[in-house]
């Protein structure tokens, strides 16, 4: 792969399109921008990212969480920037510079797939299909389609919101540039190709803009097998949005468990200072003593932004080091897990603690069971009025829609796909008003 054609500023939709610009953003900052005032990325503020919301204590939700990721990735890309076009002279004052904004961008986008609910929203979707009413629906649409909807995935889904033409709207959704595009692909393959961890990054529906993406833009492709089942390696900047994402999740959701009370202050800070030799500890402890924070939740966040800014800056050189196999496609795994050995351990011991303390905590499991009912209820209900919409009940169903889902598609599989759309575009609070609506637990006041 070669960073001349990495970095394209051509967008999806408007290929043969210059329009004339009125102001000196870049095409990449345009991206941010369409983002930042759309819809479906204000609905992120009420979706939940880790913990139940909302609550006395604010805590991350994922609109906070995909801003903080977007700002962890600008940083990211711009120091890789500035060193490799130190390597690669020819780069300088090309599109190249810009990748800072591109990962920005990549970072702002890379959950707005994502139903609500968290995680519990997705298994709630796909085990709706696997062992739940939907299951008898495999023998009536295409093979494809089954495998996608039963892997449904939030990182697959967010490329679909970016890229479909709802009803309505433009060819090419937010027509965004295709390397933010390719930026925002975690897995740049199908969903008959998803391992272990279920995870995929386009549904059937926008295989087809990938490729030309993927074309486009020159990633190698790995292998084209089960008639036209393809898998690509990834655009290189995808590994630095992820890194942010990894960051950012890891380490803020020790920072939220320790204002939740699910860690005390001494075990916050043997996480957060796990990243630094003995002689970096002691300065980050004396600093605290010598600018007189004695707030708890303050000497946390100060640690946090130490621990952050040490990983920011291993995997920067983690990246920088292994430019050579990004750029073939053969490094494996996310960047994290190519830094130092000592924060490499102790980005483990993180992980580790968040198994056991804070993913498996009440307040946690709580929202899960919630959220999964939630979902379950709405699937069963919408899904059967996709399926039979000639129903009274049905088409009272219906008319929830707005006209931008093809709900009334003659095709099943469409119809499930709107089902979909309009299910994962919920937040956490419009998915618990339509559940109490359907069951009848709630009724306009007048």
């Amino acid at each position: 792969m070669d960073w001349t054609r990495l970095i394209s500023n051509k967008r999806l939709g408007q290929e043969t399109r210059h329009p004339l610009r009125h102001d000196d953003r870049s095409e990449f900052k345009r991206d941010g921008d369409r983002l930042i005032y759309s819809a479906p990325f204000r609905r992120l503020q009420n979706k939940t990212q880790v913990f139940p919301l909302p609550g006395s204590v604010f805590v991350h939700n994922r609109l906070t969480h995909s801003l903080e990721v977007s700002s962890l990735g600008k940083s990211l890309g711009d120091d890789v920037a500035r060193l490799l076009v130190e390597r690669h002279p020819h780069l300088r004052g090309t599109l190249f510079e810009e990748i800072g904004t591109i990962v920005q961008t990549a970072g702002l986008a890379h959950d707005m797939g994502n139903p609500p609910f968290g995680h519990s929203g997705e298994h709630a979707i796909q085990s709706f299909f696997t062992e739940g009413p939907g299951r008898g629906l495999e023998e009536r649409v295409d093979a494809r389609f089954w495998s996608d909807i039963v892997h449904f995935e939030g990182n697959a889904n967010a490329f679909r919101l970016l890229t479909h033409q709802f009803q309505g709207r433009r060819f090419g959704g937010f027509a965004m540039t295709y390397s933010t595009l390719a930026a925002v692909v975690k897995y740049p393959f199908s969903s008959d190709r998803v391992g272990a961890h279920g995870k995929f990054g386009f549904f059937e529906s926008e295989r087809k803009d990938f490729e030309r993406i993927a074309e486009e833009l020159g990633l190698r492709c790995l292998g084209r097998e089960k008639g036209d089942s393809v898998q690509y390696a990834r655009h290189p900047l995808v590994f630095l949005m992820e890194a942010a994402d990894d960051i950012c999740y890891e380490i803020m959701d020790i920072e939220d468990a320790h204002k939740l009370h699910l860690l005390s202050l001494e075990e916050t800070a043997e996480l957060l200072l796990g990243f630094f030799d003995e002689a970096a500890r002691q300065g980050i402890r004396q600093r605290l003593k010598d600018e007189g924070v004695t707030d708890e939740n303050e000497q946390v966040v100060y640690m946090r932004a130490c621990a952050v800014g040490k990983l920011e800056r291993e995997c920067v050189e983690a990246f920088v080091r292994h430019e050579e196999e990004i750029l073939e496609g053969t490094l494996t795994g996310p960047l994290i897990q190519h830094i130092s050995e000592p924060q490499r351990n102790a980005y483990r011991r993180c992980s580790e603690v968040s198994k056991e303390k804070i993913y498996r905590s009440k307040p946690v499991l709580n929202v899960e069971l919630s959220g999964y009912k939630i979902m379950e209820t709405l699937m069963e209900a919408l899904i059967d009025a996709a399926i039979e919409p000639e129903r009274f009940h049905s088409q009272q169903l219906i008319r929830l829609f707005s006209s931008q889902y093809d709900i009334h598609n003659p095709s099943l599989e469409k119809r499930i796909m709107a089902v979909l759309d309009y299910i994962s575009g919920m937040t956490d609070v419009y998915a618990l008003d339509i559940y109490q609506k359907i069951n009848g637990i709630s009724l306009p006041i007048v």
